[in-house]
């Protein structure tokens, strides 16, 4: 019988992580602990962003999963009980001094599963950039008019997880474009906007549906992760 290459990091001693850290990119599941509306748990963009980063593993032989970050900037969601957030300077500051304290790997992948992140995670790569260290943030996207616990994210979840969604409380919410929604977002947070706490339709949604989103989502990111393992320097990425 064919061993398992150990790919969660998770899983593995110090010593074997000092073998392979040279020549693996450290994939790190970033996600958050919020409400996604009366249907879904608040796991979504954790389960999100780890089970890409694990497709991408299984995919790629120069990649090692660390594990995932529960907590995010979710401060928009905080009406809704059961929401934790850290901040957008938490997440900065998590961000940086985590990537910093992996510098033994050829790289840190940063794959994204909150919208909420993107702008302490991007202001936290080019900071981790402007020191010379070697990172990547990836984010799936989306259509605008679905951008939370609708359709997408629902579908996602009945492919990854269907008996975590609860089919009895599917409902519409707002469904205008995020970009029509965002000032009243950031004045007043989802509640306001979107009584349910959705922001999209997740009627009909449906695991094949999921799986084919996925499935993009993760050709995405490893054609992403490819192009820029391509241009790490060659003595930090060669095959472990």
């Amino acid at each position: 019988m064919t061993a398992v290459r150990p790919w969660r990091l998770a899983e593995l001693a110090w010593p074997e992580v000092a073998e392979r850290a040279a020549a693996s990119v450290l994939a790190v599941p970033l996600g958050a602990t919020e409400q996604h509306g009366p249907h879904l748990p608040l796991t979504v963009d954790t389960e999100l962003a780890t089970a890409l980063c694990e497709r991408l593993a299984r995919a790629r032989s120069w990649v090692l999963v660390a594990p995932a970050l529960p907590y995010g900037a979710s401060g928009e969601h905080a009406g809704f009980p059961g929401t934790l957030s850290i901040g957008q300077d938490g997440v900065e500051l998590l961000l940086v001094e985590l990537v910093r304290s992996a510098d033994a790997f050829a790289g840190v992948l940063l794959v994204c599963g909150h919208g909420g992140n993107a702008a302490p995670l991007r202001r936290a790569v080019a900071r981790l950039r402007g020191e010379g260290r070697r990172v990547l943030a990836w984010l799936p996207g989306g259509p605008a008019d679905d951008a939370h616990a609708g359709r997408t994210e629902t579908s996602v979840m009945l492919a990854l997880r269907g008996q975590a969604v609860r089919l009895d409380h599917v409902e519409p919410g707002v469904t205008r474009p995020i970009g029509e929604l965002l000032p009243a977002l950031r004045e007043s947070g989802v509640r306001a906007v979107s009584p349910n706490g959705v922001l999209g339709d997740p009627t009909g949604s449906s695991a094949r549906a999921g799986t084919r989103i996925l499935d993009a989502w993760a050709q995405e990111l490893a054609a992403a992760a490819d192009r820029w393992h391509d241009s790490l320097p060659h003595d930090r990425k060669s095959q472990p």
